[in-house]
């Protein structure tokens, strides 16, 4: 970019602020402290940047992911030195396993007490080198321009990932001069978006010529705002579809083609057409261990195109017979055009047979789940009822464990970006804090926030965020009483010691009172003829969060499920039960 003619001279702190204000930077999560303090003070004349002060670091990169994941634009965050600053490791790391566009601005010790174990200091450059996916330590004020344009290119642009910037405070304090926009120095950052012609073109060969294909969708789809291209090549070529934990959305749920979720928990039919298929066309996905089981014994029979825009991907945990670098958008949009040609040559295999043994497996193995015998409340019963009542437009929001998964096989995902979650960290407290950052970004969505009751009391304090900040996320606790995924796991491989995962929530704390401390409507549900009644009651609360508090009974089970470490092959339908191929199966 070409630096404009003239400039004035601003602090650090100001320019900071004005950088941010030019790169576009809606909103701002954080909370003030000493090193960062300067920052704070034009950032209270700002009329541009809006600041929404969190309860806690943690829940400020949440929020900023949740933001990010919603919008598709940069989540911002900030914080203080030392504690301040480690407080965002965990949603810094979080971002960087699921390529979360987030920008971290640390405050610093001054720079001549760096290194001296001054009050409050961090090496946070040091700490986060391997979770980001570049940072800087500001060492001059008029660097601050260049850095934060630098910080959101990097952190939008190629493989999405977490900046962080920080900056001493004596450089945020120094004098210096403010032009917009600078010019961006990074010689060694080139990402490639453009697939190359000829691999496009081996891999549309592979497509026309497979009798068993499945487009394994990723993460990556959503990130390349690919979800239109996709669904052409999928109608095009009448391949099933399956997409990950990171991918729902991407592909709607409702069409014919789509045969599930793959994974640890995925549906039989999503698992079983991986593992049997002759050819993996995988788009911004990346041989999760949690899709693959054991690796060694994933899809043995299947050819590999993958294509993914980080080259560090391909062949890292599964070697590529095509391997195409590129944006997922442009590389869906090139393979349209290739398959094309490849058939009107008059070459391409019938997938009529393929089609049999899925829709057999579809019918005879469908998802679901079993009435509770003790007459409790069944938590995938509540999960889709949400679903149902507030509908596909709805954004949901997930912590992690039993009621994640619940969530993303329950509920409908008609629309790319309805479905947030922490995927590749695994992080619990993430569903709270993320909320509020989706429904932030996106004020006019319904936002669901489905949480455990583990997960909730890591993060809850961020609902007096919300209260106080008029964002009136919806907040379901499914409240089973206890670390159910930990809970789940010492029923199958520990013969029932259950040690130390009984939270007893069910008493302590009283959610409903606490909701209301927070500033929150409490609401309770602990019967099925009430879950819609107290849906649609929330459904209505549109001027305050609101939060139920679903109690459930504490042995539902998720299923199917791949026990860890263990191939695909030895998926799990329900407790002890293995699907039976028939004669007729690959």
């Amino acid at each position: 970019m070409a630096r404009q003619e003239g400039s004035d001279s601003v602090t650090g702190a100001q320019s900071l602020v004005r950088s941010l204000e030019s790169v576009g930077a809606e909103v701002v999560f954080g909370i003030p402290g000493g090193a960062i303090l300067p920052a704070y003070d034009p950032l209270f004349d700002s009329v541009k940047v809006r600041h929404i002060l969190v309860r806690h670091e943690q829940g400020g990169g949440h929020a900023a992911e949740g933001y990010a994941q919603a919008t598709g634009k940069v989540g911002v965050c900030m914080a203080t030195s030392g504690p301040g600053a480690t407080n965002l490791v965990t949603p810094i790391a979080d971002a960087y396993m699921d390529s979360v566009p987030i920008v971290a601005i640390t405050g610093q010790v001054p720079s001549a007490a760096i290194g001296t174990d001054a009050f409050q200091e961090a090496d946070i450059c040091g700490i986060t080198m391997p979770i980001t996916k570049h940072n800087f330590l500001v060492q001059n004020v008029e660097e601050i321009p260049r850095t934060i344009a630098e910080a959101f290119h990097i952190a939008s642009s190629g493989r999405p990932g977490p900046v962080l910037v920080d900056i001493p405070k004596d450089i945020l304090q120094a004098q210096g001069q403010f032009a917009w926009p600078p010019v961006l120095d990074l010689p060694g950052y080139h990402p490639t978006t453009r697939p190359h012609a000829k691999q496009i073109r081996e891999a549309a060969k592979l497509i026309a010529a497979a009798k068993r294909p499945v487009l394994y969708v990723g993460g990556g789809v959503l990130k390349a705002r690919a979800s239109a291209e996709l669904r052409v090549l999928a109608e095009l070529t009448g391949i099933p579809v399956v997409t990950t934990l990171m991918a729902r959305g991407a592909f709607p749920d409702s069409h014919p083609q789509h045969v599930g979720m793959p994974g640890m928990h995925g549906s039989v039919t999503a698992v079983t057409a991986l593992q049997k298929s002759d050819l993996l066309i995988t788009l911004g996905a990346r041989f999760d261990d949690r899709v693959t089981g054991k690796l060694s014994s994933f899809a043995p029979d299947a050819l590999v195109i993958h294509a993914d825009i980080d080259p560090a991907e391909i062949g890292k945990n599964r070697a590529a017979d095509v391997p195409i670098v590129g944006d997922c958008r442009e590389t869906l949009a090139d393979l349209v055009v290739a398959v094309q040609e490849v058939y009107g040559t008059g070459t391409r295999a019938d997938l009529t047979a393929w089609w049999k043994q899925l829709d057999g497996w579809r019918t005879t193995y469908p998802l679901g789940y079993e009435e509770p015998t003790d007459g409790s409340l069944a938590p995938q019963y509540v999960i889709s009822r949400i679903g149902k009542i507030a509908g596909p437009e709805a954004l949901y929001v997930a912590g992690v464990g039993q009621h994640q998964m619940w969530a993303s096989q329950f509920i409908s995902y008609e629309n790319p970006y309805t479905w947030l979650n922490s995927g590749g960290l695994g992080t619990m407290g993430y569903s709270v804090p993320a909320a509020m950052g989706a429904k932030v970004g996106r004020p006019e969505a319904t936002v669901w926030a489905i949480d455990g009751d583990g997960c909730f009391q890591m993060t809850n304090q961020e609902l007096v965020t919300c209260a106080i900040e008029g964002i009136p996320i919806k907040v379901a606790i499914i409240n089973n009483g206890n670390l159910g995924m930990v809970r789940q796991w010492q029923t199958l491989f520990y013969d029932g010691r259950y040690s130390n995962t009984n939270l007893q929530s069910k008493r302590i704390p009283d959610f409903v009172k606490l909701a209301d401390a927070m500033g929150c409507v409490g609401l309770r549900c602990e019967t099925k003829e009430d879950v819609d009644a107290t849906i649609e009651k929330a459904m209505a609360i549109n001027d305050a969060p609101c939060v139920i508090d679903f109690v459930v009974g504490q042995d539902a089970m998720v299923w199917p499920m791949v026990p860890a470490g263990t191939s695909n092959d030895e998926i799990l339908a329900a407790r002890g039960t293995r699907p039976v191929w028939g004669e007729d199966d690959v």
